[in-house]
């Protein structure tokens, strides 16, 4: 046998594979056509959409910043509280679905199954949905947004408490076993130190996510800045609008940051 023909040429991907990512290519193309023709881009707004933001723009500034005093101010103080009450709801409801969807706490698959069903719930529902499902229970107002925001953020927290459970060493928890301690010792001895940090950091970056969430609920009643934006929206009070947005926004970066500074100095 010749030195040419013992030659091996070197390929990144098998046959199979290439046919593979070129059959997986090909089929987002077709979901990325199909789906632009279920958009309907219209090219005459598309081309004209830049026109209409600077007009927009021009509308918006300068923001009336004496509205601030009279119409912001409180709707985004109902804004933090309803993200603060909506969290530690969150916080209490999932600490028992938490415990109940871990299988090494918990080794009753219906008990699971059920844990896992409530957390899915929770997190396929979007929070405007649920914003409009408590809003039609309780009427317009700050408590809709505060139930909405706790309903919403179980799932979240609830998973990830869940998770965090399952993957604790093992080894403290069998030794508490073996000198034959009640559950609640097992529980707040064992799992709880293990679990204490990462359960404070999801708790906390969930109350930053439902910071912003709590902004945006209002556009449906739900209390808050959002129902002051939507009635700026309506009533076309677009430098109104514009500070409104501004407040939002430093809102969010102040939590932002509150949130960082407290993970860095405490977890």
């Amino acid at each position: 046998m010749s030195a040419s023909s013992a030659r091996r040429t070197w390929q990144r991907f098998s046959s199979g594979e290439r046919l593979a990512r070129f059959t997986v290519f090909l089929l987002m193309a077709a979901a990325l056509a199909f789906s632009m023709r279920t958009v309907q881009v219209i090219p005459e707004f598309l081309l004209d959409s830049p026109t209409q933001v600077m007009d927009l723009l021009r509308r918006m500034w300068p923001p009336d910043y004496r509205y601030y005093p009279q119409g912001i101010h409180t709707a985004l103080m109902e804004t933090l509280h309803i993200a603060s009450l909506g969290t530690l709801l969150a916080i209490v409801m999932a600490l028992p679905v938490g415990v109940m969807g871990a299988n090494n706490i918990v080794r009753i698959p219906a008990l699971n199954w059920l844990s896992k069903l409530i957390l899915v719930s929770s997190r396929s529902v979007n929070t405007l949905v649920w914003a409009l499902l408590f809003v039609a229970i309780f009427g317009p107002g700050p408590l809709a947004g505060t139930i909405c925001i706790g309903f919403r953020s179980v799932g979240f927290v609830g998973k990830l408490f869940a998770e965090a459970l399952e993957e604790t060493d093992p080894g403290s928890i069998e030794a508490l076993t073996a000198a034959g301690a009640p559950w609640p010792s097992i529980f707040i001895k064992g799992f709880w130190p293990q679990v204490a940090p990462a359960f404070w950091g999801i708790s906390l970056f969930r109350w930053d996510i439902n910071v912003r969430e709590s902004a945006v609920i209002g556009l449906v009643g739900a209390g808050g800045i959002g129902m002051v934006l939507d009635t700026a929206l309506n009533l076309f009070y677009w430098d109104r609008v514009s500070i409104i947005l501004v407040s939002i926004f430093t809102v969010v970066i102040l939590a932002e940051l509150l949130v960082t500074a407290i993970r860095k100095r405490i977890l």
